[in-house]
């Protein structure tokens, strides 16, 4: 089974394209690899998944 986008952007199956805009915002800001220094592996992967959730 493939990666379930919705649980990634950490919304439900019934978002809008408003929810999930602004899901892929909130958490693009958390993760993203300049606001994490000391973590950027793990922030490039998350944030990667992230990009890819929302372009999906």
């Amino acid at each position: 089974m493939g990666v379930d986008y919705y649980n990634v952007l950490q919304v439900d199956r019934n978002a809008t394209e408003d929810d999930l805009k602004k899901a892929y915002r909130k958490l693009a800001m958390k993760w993203h690899p300049d606001k994490n220094p000391n973590n950027k592996k793990e922030a490039e992967a998350n944030f990667k998944r992230i990009s890819e959730a929302y372009e999906a």
